[in-house]
């Protein structure tokens, strides 16, 4: 017989949490917390004949003090700003819209252009990635005015810390103005190729022991460099156009004389790393037209040992083909008289098995004497 339970009440305690739940109590989201915004200020400080006075973390803070310090100088360093960084900067410093452009746009030349009292330069720097054999480059912008620098980086390098470290260590070449920040920056662009020829250099030693060693893949390896140091001359050679303009608007604009003197140094490194780069392609040049030599000659040894392989198959082709047909004739004439016929020719006669013999023997030592003949045996 079934026997039914009676029903639970609802626990009053639950019942009353579950109706403050639901009732009288707003259900509201939290509110997304907005990222602050990033800043590009790598650093920005003031200088007041070549000695820090002070450094500042915005673009604002800077603008006010260099306005409050008549001669001084700001450098201001960014990475990879947004444009709204970079406008702010053409309003303060009077930057023409052309080169904000290409400040934002990046992906540019080493070249130099003016704009009225300000210059703009373009500057690739470079690092040789020795694992991967690759030139990885980094892009740099400059602006350099009357009584501001500001540069605006594109990439890894260069180290503009230790720049600008070397030049707060000396105050005597800090003085000399934005012109001696700018060359400043750009020996340090040039020393940078030094490392880069070098790991070219070893490389193109190894690619050529891997030539003569017979390397498979020597001919991929050595195109790849082949690119690399093509995009590294891209770099450098502009740079010499860049550094003699430079040279040529020096007596014009007052330049330093010993500021020039850099300037000389910077071309003739300039013009090292070039002269080895055309080097370097004419090497790898030289590399590919002899790997593809040395591959040639292994293919036609490849070959020439399958025709040696084929000339003695068919040898001994020849021999087994004379043996064969030698062997064939008595074969033939023995199966002929091996059918076991009551009526064939020359049965009762009494010379006729010795007169078989004697025709195998006679056909045999005829094509023996043919094959001997012709060198198939």
């Amino acid at each position: 017989m079934a026997t039914f339970l009676p029903s639970r009440p609802a626990r009053p305690l639950l019942g009353a949490l579950r109706q403050r739940r639901t009732v009288g109590v707003p259900d509201v989201a939290p509110r997304p917390v907005a990222p602050e915004p990033r800043s590009a200020v790598v650093a920005a400080a003031i200088y007041d004949d070549g000695v820090r006075t002070a450094g500042y973390d915005n673009l604002a803070e800077t603008f006010s003090a260099l306005r409050s310090r008549p001669g001084g100088m700001a450098w201001i360093g960014l990475e990879r700003p947004e444009e709204t960084e970079l406008t702010s900067l053409a309003r303060e410093f009077d930057l023409h819209p052309l080169a904000i452009e290409d400040a934002i746009q990046a992906h540019q030349r080493p070249k130099i252009e003016r704009y009225g009292d300000t210059l703009f330069v373009v500057l690739r720097a470079a690092r040789y990635l020795d694992d991967a054999e690759e030139v990885e480059f980094g892009e740099l912008h400059v602006f350099v005015g009357p009584d501001f620098v500001v540069t605006v980086r594109h990439g890894a390098s260069p180290d503009l810390a230790a720049v600008r470290t070397r030049l707060e260590a000396d105050p005597e070449m800090l003085a000399r103005g934005p012109e001696a920040v700018l060359y400043a920056i750009l020996d340090s662009v040039v020393d940078g190729y030094a490392p880069v020829v070098a790991g070219l250099d070893h490389d193109i030693d190894e690619i050529e022991s891997d030539v003569w060693g017979g390397a498979p893949d020597v001919s991929r390896r050595v195109y790849e460099l082949s690119r690399e140091v093509l995009d590294f001359q891209r770099a450098v050679r502009p740079e010499q156009a860049l550094c003699a303009s430079l040279a040529k608007g020096a007596d014009k604009y007052g330049v330093d004389p010993e500021l020039q003197a850099y300037l000389r140094d910077v071309a003739d490194h300039l013009t090292e790393a070039a002269d080895r780069i055309e080097v370097f392609r004419a090497a790898l040049r030289d590399i590919l037209t002899v790997a593809a030599t040395l591959v040639a000659q292994r293919q036609n040894e490849e070959m020439k040992h399958l025709s040696e392989v084929s000339i003695r198959q068919g040898e001994e082709v020849k021999k087994i083909s004379g043996w064969a047909a030698i062997l064939f004739a008595p074969t033939l004439v023995g199966t002929v008289y091996g059918m076991n016929f009551d009526t064939m020719p020359e049965l009762g006669w009494a010379w006729g098995y010795p007169a078989a013999l004697v025709a195998m023997l006679a056909v045999s030592v005829g094509l023996f004497g043919v094959f001997r003949w012709k060198r198939w045996i």
